[in-house]
């Protein structure tokens, strides 16, 4: 892998760049409605960051810290994605490896996040970077 950086996307411009890749996990988003929810889940303590490589991102996270009963303070880690022309080239690893970095830094008990059922070569990237599965998730659309 080039030399990279990992950053916050925090302006317009930064989250604009990430869409594209972000997209890739969330089809059902528009650039528009991408922009708009990312500026709500922010003021709420949301977290969106990119790995950038030649100009290019490559990969992106949105996360946030949590404190529960269960896990204590915990990050969560909501949205995990790789651009599909770069798997396998570590982009996401690095990613998920400045993850942990970030909740050992913020003094985090925990570091969790789901994973659809159907995503099974992200099932064994998450148990090949030592991930354990720990529950099954429950939902109810409403």
């Amino acid at each position: 892998m080039n030399t990279s950086r990992i950053q916050i996307a925090q302006s317009v411009g930064d989250i604009t760049r990430c869409f594209d890749v972000m997209h890739e996990l969330r089809p059902h988003l528009t650039p528009e409605g991408f922009l708009a929810q990312a500026a709500r889940q922010q003021t709420r303590g949301w977290h969106l960051a990119f790995l950038e490589c030649e100009g290019v991102i490559r990969s992106v996270t949105g996360y946030r810290f949590i404190e529960t009963l269960a896990w204590g303070r915990t990050l969560y880690v909501d949205d995990l994605v790789a651009r599909t022309d770069d798997h396998g080239s570590g982009f996401g690893s690095a990613l998920l490896d400045w993850l942990v970095a970030q909740a050992k830094q913020h003094e985090c008990a925990q570091f969790h996040l789901d994973s659809g059922v159907q995503r099974f070569g992200a099932h064994r990237f998450y148990l090949h970077k030592g991930m354990d599965i720990t529950s099954h998730h429950f939902a109810m659309r409403l």
